[in-house]
């Protein structure tokens, strides 16, 4: 099933293509961005390190099925990236997103986690959605807590800026339906 666009509210959700590795490589190898990815990510981010990742990752992992890319974009403002999300068919992995820190505290991400999440629920129909994260990222941790996640586990992990405390998120199908009918 070819990933669909998605709208939200204020946002366009486009299908990840080649193109978008430009894009991405002027956005994403930022400190306030990476620091809490997960450590395998290149640190210092290498000049092609959009490029290679759209291409030798992202893309094939959506050709196979078991993930689904969006660029994040604003309608009024629909050639202009300002994040990514994505959803994985991989065990307490199967979400994650980043926005442009010039974009956070607007909502923006959260709108975008929403249209994600019911895509993943009610499209794939997917029975839970876990996300891991890094226990200090306040900022995705609220998104978690504000989509009526619960914390099912805290371990030790590895992320660009070093090991951290980290916690997956979790919640059901019928829960999530539950939240969007109250």
């Amino acid at each position: 099933m070819a990933t669909p666009t998605l709208t939200t509210e204020r946002l366009l959700l486009k299908p990840l293509e080649k193109t978008d590795a430009e894009q991405i490589q002027a956005l994403y190898p930022r400190w306030e961005i990476v620091r809490y990815m997960v450590a395998s990510v290149p640190w210092p981010y290498p000049p092609n390190g959009a490029e290679y990742y759209v291409n030798h990752v992202a893309l094939p992992d959506v050709e196979k099925g078991i993930a689904w890319f969006w660029t994040i974009r604003r309608q009024e403002d629909p050639d202009k990236m300002i994040g990514l999300i994505c959803l994985y068919d991989e065990e307490d992995n199967n979400r994650g997103f980043w926005l442009a820190p010039e974009w956070q505290g607007q909502g923006l991400m959260r709108e975008a986690s929403i249209a994600a999440t019911d895509y993943w629920f009610n499209t794939l129909n997917r029975p839970f959605l876990r996300a891991p994260k890094a226990a200090i990222n306040d900022r995705s941790q609220r998104i978690s807590v504000s989509s009526g996640m619960r914390l099912v586990k805290t371990e030790k992990k590895a992320y660009v800026c070093g090991e951290l405390d980290s916690e997956l998120w979790e919640i059901t199908r019928e829960e999530w339906n539950a939240l969007k009918r109250s």
